[in-house]
């Protein structure tokens, strides 16, 4: 069981997707569904605008296939505050039994594992899976409120300030969820807090080793490999990983937290992160192109660095896991 490989049939009835500007600006911009001029969304709190993101995207999500509040039977939700409040906020008023995750960056891709077991399984028909981040609400609880206008080191990622969700069923789908791998907890002794790349690469690795084993494929099987998210500095150090192991990721590696900003333009060092990342850009920009068919096979791996500011403090290592969900086109056997 330690390769912990499931084959699943569940489809992505439908996602949707919810960011602020910084996000809209980038070069996927024009891919997501809602945004805020002020990244506000109508609220006077950073938490409650990321509560409201979680709300929107989920209406969203349910609009799009013209379904009700109470369509999903099980909801899975998780951001990066403390007792995960901005799914529990933005998500009480909708009826369904609610599971909080907590997975860092890999939030979106546990809670996609997770539903789609129970759809596989036959437990449920439709199950909601969601995460968020907002940069302002990030910064202020690992490291300092943005007003205190802290230097930020080249290795460090912009916290995305975005939401997605995702609505998987048991129905006929464009896309669907053919199999995943939960990760293990992965701990290198790296303790830099401005670089989270560098602690989630090796549970990367870790993954998709385990995953390449266990089903019998490598890198060329697949349209792309899409780690969410180790930014540019750990998605180096995931290649160079991977090559001393015999892997070559080639072109079809890429990374969300590249995706969704521009590096030349939008300063944000090392590239995007945050639960809200690879949410967004999944639900917004990948699953789309594997509906129109211009990608088949696509590997997610959410990669989430455990980080608690209190254990940083005690001066204890990052533990990071990455999740691995593998998405198919229709067609593909």
């Amino acid at each position: 069981m330690q390769n912990a490989l499931f084959y699943t049939r569940c489809g992505v009835e439908s996602a949707a997707s919810v960011v602020g500007q910084m996000e809209r600006k980038g070069p996927i911009g024009a891919c997501f569904d809602l945004s805020s001029e002020d990244d506000l969304f109508g609220q006077k709190t950073w938490e409650k605008a990321e509560s409201e993101m979680q709300r929107l995207a989920l209406n969203t999500a349910l609009a799009k296939k013209g379904l009700a509040e109470d369509a999903p039977e099980i909801i899975f939700s998780g951001d990066l505050l403390n007792q995960c409040i901005g799914a529990a906020y933005g998500l009480k008023d909708f009826p369904a039994p609610y599971f909080g995750l907590y997975g860092a960056c890999s939030t979106a891709a546990e809670g996609i594992i997770l539903g789609s077991l129970l759809v596989t399984g036959g437990f449920c028909h439709r199950v909601a899976a969601l995460a968020s981040s907002h940069n302002c609400t990030a910064e202020r609880q690992y490291r300092a409120p943005v007003e205190y206008g802290g230097q930020r080191a080249q290795t460090a990622q912009w916290t995305v300030t975005g939401a997605g969700a995702f609505l998987l069923s048991d129905a006929e789908c464009a896309v669907s969820v053919r199999a995943v791998m939960p990760g293990s907890v992965v701990e290198k002794g790296v303790k830099d807090v401005g670089n989270m790349g560098a602690a989630m690469a090796p549970a990367a690795a870790d993954t998709l080793l385990r995953f390449f084993a266990a089903s019998g494929t490598s890198p060329h099987d697949f349209d792309l490999i899409a780690t969410g998210d180790l930014g540019y500095e750990g998605g180096d150090i995931l290649r160079d990983l991977m090559r001393l192991s015999g892997v070559e990721l080639g072109d079809v590696y890429n990374d969300c937290g590249m995706m969704i900003y521009n590096r030349k333009t939008q300063d944000t060092h090392a590239g995007g992160s945050g639960c809200g990342c690879s949410a967004a850009v999944l639900a917004s920009y990948l699953l789309p192109k594997m509906e129109r068919g211009e990608l088949r096979r696509v590997l997610i791996l959410g990669t989430g660095a455990m980080m608690s500011p209190q254990a940083i403090q005690q001066g204890e290592a990052i533990p990071a896991v990455a999740h691995l969900v593998y998405l198919a086109g229709k067609g593909v056997e």
